[in-house]
Parts: structure tokens; C-alpha cells; sequence
């Protein structure tokens, strides 16, 4: 069973997949986010909403989230503790 974690507005990621959550202020975070569109690795979760993190994948792809870094690793933390994850 996959586990997968709300990276919001109704979006989720597997869990097994997620190498890192980094914030989309910086400037190499801005070119990763432009080359992955380009390349067509991008997945935008915002739903129109300013790009606050971005979620890399093992297998090469980005995924945006509107919610902050500091938000999804809370909403990781609290499904780790009370055991509970979205089924596919």
C-alpha cells in the first residue's frame, strides 16, 4: 500500500517517491521549477496560487504546492504519529 501525503487543494504525493521539500524562494529553486516546465517534468499542484514549495521526486519530477515547506512536513509528521494515509 502506497502512502500518500495531501500536498494540498486535494493533491497528494507518494510518500516513497518524496526526496525532497525545498522552498521556492531561492534562485536555483526558480531555475529547477523553469527547466522542469520546459522539460515537461513539472507537476503544478497550486491551483493558481503563488508557488511556496517544491516537492522532488525520485523520479526526476517537481511537483508545486501552494502550501508552505513548513506546512506539508507538519501534515508528514502528523500522519507519521497518528498512522494515517491516504490509499490509492
Amino acid at each position: 500500500m502506497n502512502k500518500l501525503l495531501n500536498v494540498g487543494y486535494g493533491n497528494v504525493v507518494n510518500t516513497d517517491k518524496i526526496v525532497a521539500v525545498i522552498s521556492s524562494d531561492s534562485a536555483p529553486a526558480r531555475r529547477m521549477i523553469q527547466s522542469s516546465k520546459d522539460q515537461g517534468r513539472a507537476i503544478d499542484g497550486t491551483q493558481g496560487r503563488k508557488t511556496k514549495s517544491v516537492i522532488i521526486t525520485d523520479g526526476g519530477m517537481v511537483v508545486l504546492s501552494a502550501l508552505s515547506t513548513d506546512a506539508i512536513s507538519a501534515r508528514f509528521r502528523e500522519d507519521l504519529e497518528k498512522g494515517e494515509y491516504y490509499e490509492e
